[in-house]
């Protein structure tokens, strides 16, 4: 049994179809087949159900990926391991979130400390940040909602009181604090249906007992305090900076709004000194 064939075998596992498996790994169709039919004559059983050329995985398949995804992941964070002992890498962090801004100082006094270490950054959706940490496709989720997957670990760096964000002139722009029910009325600003601070502002709206009324959806926390101070209505906004002349934060009095932005990981899978050192960094950063 050869590494060629396992990585063959998953790829053809995945795509349930030999000819568009053949043109992801670039050999020809016949080839493929030829090595999958061998692989099968080591295991001694067919891994595959064929039926008037279509190909679906069996029983004995599915329970042969299993081993093979792990056996490969394991391969792969070996020879991670492997390099970083050697010294033949400087040290790489693929970190995913759903927003930069709050990282961002952090980011920048990691690189002044550690300017050998190599980013990958991708900003991403919940969802997406989800499968690619559960699958080894990053080292680090920075994010505002708790994954719950198998394996995965995580701690909470930082916590953000959510202020109401009103323009100058609103009427109750010289107040400190305020119960969000009363702007039960007010034209609010809010993020896309989906997007991660939405899903945390919702749950803030239905404890108030509100169902406010958009007049507009946006993806960037700027352009929250940005639509803000023109006028267009009031926000549920983290911090942004203390006082502003075109616009007040007032704090919440009810509900408690808060935020908490955790650090996830997933644990079996190998973190290279680099991702471990700008983990703890993070944690004490923050602390």
């Amino acid at each position: 049994m050869e590494l060629l064939q396992l990585r063959y075998f998953r790829t053809v596992a995945r795509m349930e179809h030999m000819t568009k498996a053949a043109q992801e790994l670039m050999i020809a169709q016949p080839a493929l087949s030829k090595t999958i039919s061998r692989l099968e004559e080591d295991v001694g059983v067919p891994l595959f159900d064929r039926h008037k050329g279509r190909i679906r995985l069996n029983p004995f398949g599915k329970a042969f990926l299993d081993k093979v995804e792990q056996a490969l992941d394991l391969l792969e964070d070996g020879k991670k391991e492997v390099s970083e002992l050697a010294g033949l890498e400087q040290g790489s962090i693929h970190l995913a979130t759903s927003t930069l801004d709050r990282i961002s100082d952090a980011l920048g006094e990691f690189l002044a400390l550690h300017p050998e270490a190599h980013f990958r950054i991708t900003q991403t959706s919940m969802e997406e940040m989800e499968l690619l940490v559960e699958e080894g496709g990053v080292d680090l989720c920075f994010t505002a909602l708790p994954i719950r997957r198998p394996d995965i670990s995580s701690v909470s760096i930082m916590k953000e009181e959510v202020y109401l964000a009103v323009p100058k002139g609103h009427r109750f722009a010289s107040r400190k604090s305020i119960r969000l029910s009363e702007v039960a009325e007010d034209p609010f600003i809010g993020y896309k249906e989906g997007f991660p601070f939405q899903k945390m502002n919702d749950l803030l709206f239905r404890e108030a007992g509100m169902a406010p009324a958009f007049v507009c959806r946006v993806d960037e926390p700027a352009s929250i305090a940005s639509l803000v101070r023109t006028g267009l209505g009031v926000a549920l906004v983290g911090n942004c900076g203390g006082p502003n002349a075109q616009m007040s934060l007032l704090q919440i009095e009810f509900p408690v709004c808060q935020r908490h932005f955790q650090l996830a990981w997933h644990e079996k899978r190998y973190l290279s000194l680099a991702a471990r050192r700008f983990r703890d960094f993070l944690i004490d950063y923050f602390a």
